[in-house]
């Protein structure tokens, strides 16, 4: 973990971007030619059809439709249910996921970030956990 904050060259061939702000401006200029309108809508509807019965905050709202823009990003984390990380780890990453979104937007004016947060609870079966 050293090397990797330390920024090791022997470390760099395993991620495409550190996680600072030049790191994160080469980031939106990769992202930015990924994905279409098109996909954007389609992200966008099929998001309001899994909220359809439930009730929006006017953030969520807001943050759905903005996901139609060309220059809206995602800040995505997520977590896997195990035994031995309680929930402050949980609230954590949420709450630093969202300040992350926060930051960016004042370092980056021009784009919109909103976070997004993934509980990975599909995944697991008897079969995996029991080793």
């Amino acid at each position: 973990m050293c090397e990797y904050l330390e920024k090791e060259d022997k470390l760099k061939p395993f991620y495409s971007n550190f996680p600072d702000i030049e790191g994160f401006k080469n980031q939106i200029k990769v992202k930015s030619k990924q994905f279409s309108s098109a996909s954007r809508i389609k992200l966008v509807k099929s998001l309001n059809n899994q909220y359809r019965g439930f009730s929006m905050s006017g953030k969520v709202k807001a943050n759905i439709t903005l996901l139609k823009n060309d220059n809206t990003f995602t800040v995505t984390t997520g977590h896997q249910l195990n035994l031995f990380t309680g929930p402050l780890y949980f609230l954590h990453k949420i709450v630093s996921t969202i300040n992350l979104s926060e930051k960016l937007k004042k370092e980056f004016p021009d784009f919109n970030f909103v976070p997004i947060y993934w509980m990975a609870t599909e995944d697991h079966d008897f079969e995996e956990i029991q080793f």
